[in-house]
């Protein structure tokens, strides 16, 4: 049943990386290159991925059931982001602030969005989604709150923006979806086409994004660095793991488990180097370790999978 489960998930992500690997030659013939990659960011970043969450709300019928799993994702979240935390503190206690800042953010923060809801959405379908389209708020409140003060610690530290905390497609989708969840509204096929044919672009999309992302990252710049090999070890196997330890401790199983435990063993978000850039810190080295831990996860995120179903 492990291998089976194994093999399921890896179907699943072989399957995106050769959407990535297809923008990663595209990248290098020149046809859709990085650059070019930044422009469509605002239309996945605020149409697209908002279109895919409110479908998945669209999908699941209302119950007490649901509305609880929903706040348990949320609860999950919470819990393996702060067990992230404690971990990256820890282990880059010691390490320069100009390097730590980059390792602390990578080991903590997944790429909950552009990986994780294309993922589900083809392992587990509309509910996986639901579930994991909750995960998407603490991840974008720790990040724009704790992420920022790791990025400027010793420094005159950046003002946290309440616009940065709600103008994302985590809080867009959510607060249109969730009302029509609650209140079971079914939205007319002349709407609801449109929403599901923009949402069908998120997996395409995003990982042609990602394809070119990794085909300008300079790789090699990772293995002069031991602790590269430690931030990849906290992301992809500590967070996980412990999550699949407390969250069954905590009573969660099924569909809710693999939900939270797929997210928490998601590669580094790539807010990673935006955020390197946006406060002057090593966006080479930001980008290189993204992209490393992104190409190990092909293997490391359909074993976590498969330990979450066999748990």
């Amino acid at each position: 049943m492990f291998f089976s489960n194994m093999m399921t998930a890896l179907n699943q992500v072989v399957i995106l990386y050769i959407i990535v690997a297809l923008g990663f030659v595209c990248h290098k013939t020149g046809i859709y290159t990085e650059k070019a990659s930044r422009l469509t960011t605002d239309l996945l970043f605020y149409i697209v991925t908002p279109a895919m969450i409110i479908r998945s709300f669209t999908a699941i019928p209302f119950s007490r059931e649901t509305l609880t799993s929903l706040a348990l994702s949320f609860l999950a979240a919470v819990i393996f982001h702060i067990a992230g935390i404690l971990l990256s503190e820890l282990v880059f206690c010691k390490t320069e602030q100009e390097k730590a800042c980059i390792y602390k953010f990578a080991a903590v923060y997944g790429n909950v969005g552009y990986m994780v809801l294309p993922l589900a959405e083809g392992l587990l379908g509309n509910e996986g989604v639901f579930y994991c389209s909750a995960i998407v708020i603490p991840f974008n409140i720790l990040a724009f709150t704790h992420g920022i003060r790791v990025m400027t610690k010793g420094e005159k530290e950046s003002k946290i923006s309440l616009k940065s905390l709600i103008v994302n497609p985590g809080f867009i989708g959510i607060a249109i979806g969730l009302p029509l969840f609650l209140l079971k509204i079914n939205l007319p096929q002349i709407f609801y086409m449109p929403l599901s044919y923009i949402a069908d672009l998120q997996t395409p999309l995003a990982m042609l994004m990602f394809g070119t992302y990794i085909a300008s990252a300079d790789i090699k710049k990772v293995f002069s660095d031991y602790r590269v090999f430690a931030c990849l070890a906290v992301k992809l196997f500590a967070m996980p793991l412990l999550t699949v330890l407390i969250l069954k401790l905590l009573g969660f199983s099924g569909m809710l488990l693999v939900a939270c435990v797929l997210s928490a063993s998601a590669p580094t978000a790539n807010n990673t180097v935006l955020f390197a850039a946006k406060f002057d810190k090593d966006t080479a080295l930001a980008s290189a370790v993204t992209a490393f831990i992104s190409i190990v996860s092909i293997i490391t995120m359909p074993l976590m999978v498969a330990i979450a179903r066999s748990a």
